[in-house]
């Protein structure tokens, strides 16, 4: 019993098809604090204006799609959970061979 599963088929999960809703709600929230920000403290040049900018930088940054990986936070997780836990990860991927190290016959 061996399934094909798209690359892609958890894409359709994700709205806008790049964005969970954790990262809807973080990067919304990093836009709410930059709005506060210019609110209270008016900028008056462009460093206090980059200072109310940085947690829509910030959290932008975070939620960036990119490849191999959801996004720079899991990115920035998958690196901590490697250097703080153990060193060596187990990944069992899609392969040419089955269980019994056989070669599958591709038809094509």
């Amino acid at each position: 019993m061996n399934y094909l599963i798209p690359a892609n088929s958890k894409k359709s999960l994700l709205i806008l098809s790049a964005f969970t809703p954790f990262d809807l709600i973080l990067f919304g929230g990093g836009l709410l604090a930059t709005f506060l920000l210019l609110l209270i403290f008016n900028p008056t040049n462009v460093w206090f204006a980059i200072i109310d900018l940085i947690p829509a930088i910030v959290t932008g940054f975070l939620v960036l799609p990119i490849p191999n990986y959801h996004n720079t936070r899991i990115l920035l997780r998958e690196v901590y959970r490697y250097f703080t836990n153990r060193q060596k990860f187990i990944w069992k991927g899609w392969c040419v061979k089955d269980e019994f190290g056989e070669e599958k016959q591709v038809h094509k």
